[in-house]
Order: C-alpha cells, then structure tokens, then sequence
C-alpha cells in the first residue's frame, strides 16, 4: 500500500472525509472560512501568497506521475511550484507519484520534498500512470485532484481555468483539450494523426461528447473520485479516458479548456503498445456498457444526474437551482443532456441499456453480422480473381464488389433505412469508406510483395484479414458518425422518408 513519504502510512480515503469535512455546498468551503476572505474580493483573482484565502488546508492536489524522470522532475517541480505560488490563490499541494523508478527519481523527489513545504512524495513498486494516480488521489485531502505530465507540455497559464469550475463546484470533471481550435499545438503528425483517430474512435464507439481523452493535463473533484474510481478498471494509460466515459455517462458535468501545448520529442511512450491497450480498453468498457455491468443508473441517482423537466425545474428541492441545492439537484448539464433520455433509463424488458445510445448494441451486432459475410464474400472473390489479373487488380475488384453490397446491407439492416431517398449519397459516400479499405488493403499487399517475391496464398490472405479488420472498425465509425448519423436520419423521418 503506497504511504506519503514522512507518513506511518495511508488513510482511507473515509477517513479522510471524516478528518476534514467538506462543506454542504458545491463549492469547498465552509461559512467560517468563507468570512475569513477579505471583503470585496472575488473568489478567483490571483493574490500572493502572503494573502491566501481561506484555510491552511490544500485546496488543490497537483499530481505528478513519474517513472525513470531524473532529468526533467527538478525543473518540472520548481516551475509548477513558482507557478502556483505566485498565480493560485488558495493553498495547493504538488504530489510525486514515483512509479517505480530505477534511476535517481526517488532521491530527486525526497530533496524536493525537503526543500518545498508544499510538495509530498508516495512511492509505488509497479508502474501504470492510473494505479499512480489511483494511489495519491486515494490519500490526498484536498477537495480537487489534478494531474499533470513531467515535461509541462501543456501551458500552465491554463490550470487555474482548469480548476475554477471544480472549486466553484460548478462542474465535476474538467480536461485540457488539444483539439479545440482555439487550441496552440505544436506536435509531429504521426501523433496528430493517431491522437485524432482515437478520439474519433471514442466517439463512433462509445458516444463521447468530450474532445480530448488523451491530454495529460485533467482535474475532479474529490467526493467525485471517490464514486468513479472503483469502477475504472484500468491501471495504466486508457485509466482516465475509462475514468471520463464513466463520468459522462453518469450524468456529470465535463468542462473542458482548450490549451496551448508542445510535444516532449524525448517521450518514453511506447504509442504502438499504447494504442493496443487503449484498443482494448474501449473493447472492454463498451462491452461492460453493452451488457449493464457498470451501475450507471445508480451513479445517476447517487449524483441526482436525471434530466431535468419543467417541474424539476420549478420544485426541486423546493429551491432554485443554484449552488446551494446540494450535490446534483442544481447541476443537471449538458454532459447528462448529452446521453439524456437516450441512456438514463433503467434496464428492463425490451428497454434501453443505461449509459448506451439507443440501437448501439443492436448495430454492432448487425454490422458485425455483415462484416463477417462482407469479408468471407470478399476473400472468396479474391482467390477466384487472383489467377486471372493478380494480387492487386483482384483485391480491387473483389473490395469494389463487396464494399457496395455491405453499404446495402448496412442501409437495410444496421441503420434501418430503406427506400430510394439519399441512396445514391449513401452509397457515393460508402464508396469513399471503401477508397480508405482499399488503401489499407493495398498498402498491406504491396508491403508483403516488397519483402517477398511470392509470399504464397496463406500469407497474402493473412495480410488482407488484417488489413479489413481495421479497415471494418474505420467503415463502422463513418458510417455510424457520418453517413447515417443519428441526427440526419431523424431530420429524413420528420421529412416524410423511412428510417
């Protein structure tokens, strides 16, 4: 069990909460703290530190996590240190999450800690960013837990707007965003272009409405932590995007701060093995979604996350909806508007799965239906052409062929559209799906023939399956975000078509 350095060991995070009781209200403070602030200041506006609001307790709890970071963690905690004191106007905390380290980390770290009143250090024998966080946000006292990367890509000039919204407990989680377009990023385009794909991914899988799962630069609040971390199963790089589709899907209130931000080019992050976890995680957390295991109905109700009516509106709690009508009565957001009345309801016969857009489950089991058919079809027609006009005119026929008898059936039988109504825009646009399966296809079988003259059937077909099981998780993303999004099929029933 990790322990703060200096510390007999951790404390649940209970006991916590008993040791230091948060207020009533969204925000942290208590009334007596409250009168201490000085008269006529706002809440937010940078002092110094000789004028600190409030009490001596951390408002704030900065976590790095760090494996093998010697050189950068000095800079790295002298800068944020500067920085907070000079610009955050309560008391903070910067904790060390040593994961690990095998080379002069630790030490560095201890030094610090020596050296800096407000910084700590809690040391893990195994590594994995989320089991780091997991362990110092479960034994922080501060009302709003934050973490940030060691090599300060991101500007810290955003986290004070980073955390306002949690202090004032006007929302729950808040992110940095890469994406926003008000966004500064300075990054090569291989990272662009897998960061992009993934969040692209989160949403044609798992109906995210936030930006930007990946930034290392994201806050919550601590009685929220309390109720997500339990449930987020992943200890390493996929821990906070499980965390925030949990969150999401719970009805809680996202806020999220476009960010100025340079890439590290000495990163130690292996992106390949990266986007394999992360793979399946969202695999995992779509089928826990799938199936019900994750208690995303009680979290709703523990958070008061319903959506709100006209009479919820007038009588809730028999107050307005403001600050003071408790932990969710007041805060109902456009995160819980987001899944709405497509998520929140609870499991029954024939009703919809909690946290789960309506027909996702049925459309990933119908797609997958079709797929399967899709590819045995395409591979059969394959090995037919391969003899007559080779590798590559064979996989272009045989991909043409099926790809526009896969957008048929997905028409039909997935997305539930039928008629002749926007046929031809579909299947022009299911056209543009197959160019990207054509290119993955045909870049694999060049790739092969590069290495090997004539690499035989087994290993061209072996390529090519892999080559359509990616090609097969881009074709449902599109089709689902982009040729038969939910909100164009809507505005196509409301106008007389069949969906």
């Amino acid at each position: 069990m990790p322990a703060r350095h200096g510390e007999p060991g951790s404390r649940s995070e209970t006991a916590h909460r008993a040791d230091h009781p948060v207020g009533t209200q969204r925000g942290f403070f208590t009334e007596p703290a409250r009168r201490t602030a000085p008269a006529g200041g706002t809440d937010l506006v940078p002092r110094p530190r000789s004028e600190r609001l409030f009490t001596d307790r951390p408002v704030l709890d900065v976590v790095i996590p760090v494996y093998n970071e010697e050189n950068d963690l000095a800079p790295c905690i002298a800068r944020l240190h500067t920085h907070l004191r000079t610009t955050f106007p309560y008391p903070f905390q910067i904790t060390v999450a040593d994961n690990a380290s095998t080379d002069r980390t630790l030490a560095i770290a201890y030094a610090m800690e020596a050296e800096l009143p407000e910084v700590s250090v809690i040391h893990l024998d195994v590594k994995g960013r989320g089991r780091a966080l997991r362990a110092a946000w479960g034994v922080s006292t501060a009302p709003v837990l934050a973490y940030m990367d060691v090599d300060l890509s991101t500007d810290l000039a955003a986290l004070l707007p980073l955390v306002a919204p949690l202090i004032s407990g006007h929302s729950d989680l808040a992110i940095g965003t890469r994406l926003a377009r008000s966004s500064r990023v300075v990054r090569g385009p291989k990272r662009e272009v897998i960061s992009r794909c993934y969040n692209l991914l989160l949403r044609g899988m798992l109906a995210v409405r936030f930006t930007d799962a990946q930034c290392g630069f994201k806050a919550i609040r601590a009685d929220v932590a309390g109720s997500l971390l339990p449930l987020v199963e992943d200890s390493g790089w996929f821990f906070d995007t499980e965390m925030l589709v949990i969150a999401q899907r719970s009805g809680l209130r996202i806020h999220e701060v476009p960010v100025d931000w340079v890439d590290d080019p000495d990163s130690r992050v292996d992106v390949v093995a990266t986007a394999i976890a992360d793979l399946k995680g969202v695999a995992r957390l779509g089928r826990a979604l799938g199936t019900g295991a994750l208690p995303i109905a009680e979290l709703r109700r523990e958070f008061g996350r319903a959506p709100l009516n006209g009479a919820s509106m007038v009588a809730g709690n028999g107050a307005s909806l403001g600050p003071g009508a408790g932990a969710g009565a007041g805060a109902a957001t456009a995160a819980a508007g987001a899944v709405g009345t497509r998520g929140a309801g609870t499991r029954g016969a024939g009703g919809p799965v909690p946290g789960v857009p309506a027909g996702l489950t049925r459309q990933l089991v119908r797609f997958t239906g079709v797929g399967v058919a899709s590819t045995l079809a395409y591979l059969l027609l394959f090995l037919l052409l391969h003899g007559a006009t080779g590798a590559q005119a064979a996989n272009l026929i045989a991909l043409l062929v099926t790809a526009i008898a896969n957008t048929a059936a997905n028409r039909r039988l997935t997305f539930g559209v039928s008629g002749r109504d926007d046929a031809g825009r579909h299947h022009l646009q299911g056209l543009f799906v197959f160019a990207i399966g054509l290119a993955l296809t045909s870049g694999s079988l060049a790739a092969l023939h590069a290495v090997s003259d004539d690499p035989g059937r087994l290993p061209e077909l072996s390529v090519l399956v892999l080559a359509n099981l990616a090609s097969t998780v881009i074709r449902f993303l599109l089709l689902r975000a982009w040729v038969f999004h939910p909100s164009r099929l809507r505005r196509r029933a409301r106008h007389g078509g069949t969906a």
